[in-house]
């Protein structure tokens, strides 16, 4: 069993949360982090119900690496990042902070994507840690 903190509740965070408390075996436990806690609260309402997951919701500026504060706190096994693309480098930098496993469904872009050059820090840093990151952008568009 383990806790998750999910930042995020728009379109996307609430499906991955509904996917999440259908595996109450696997996810005992999932904090809701969000700008907006009341879309928290309300899918928490919602959700509780119909799921042996104990959901608890939190207010969160994903912009701040006082994250890690929160993290500290709620002690998750993970992160799942469903905010937006440009929070990636600051939620991951609380979850290096923190000890936390990083989860991202998002991909972050640098502004001159053609210099590998963040992504070589954070894979640094990610190893001297003892994290996993491997950052792929065979995908990206031609421009």
């Amino acid at each position: 069993m383990s806790r998750l903190m999910i930042i995020g509740c728009g379109g996307v965070a609430s499906v991955a949360i509904h996917k999440c408390c259908q595996n109450s075996e696997v996810f005992e436990a999932i904090m809701i982090a969000s700008r907006t806690v009341s879309k928290c609260d309300a899918l928490k309402e919602k959700l509780q119900p119909t799921t042996k997951t104990k959901i608890t919701t939190a207010q969160v500026d994903a912009d701040s690496v006082d994250l890690v504060a929160l993290m500290e706190s709620y002690k998750p096994d993970a992160v799942l990042n469903v905010a937006l693309p440009y929070q990636d480098l600051t939620i991951m930098d609380a979850c290096l902070k923190a000890g936390v496993d990083y989860i991202d469904t998002a991909n972050y872009e640098a502004e001159d994507t053609q210099d590998p050059e963040w992504r070589k820090v954070y894979e640094e840093r990610c190893k001297r840690l003892g994290f996993t990151a491997y950052f792929d952008y065979s995908w990206q568009w031609a421009y």
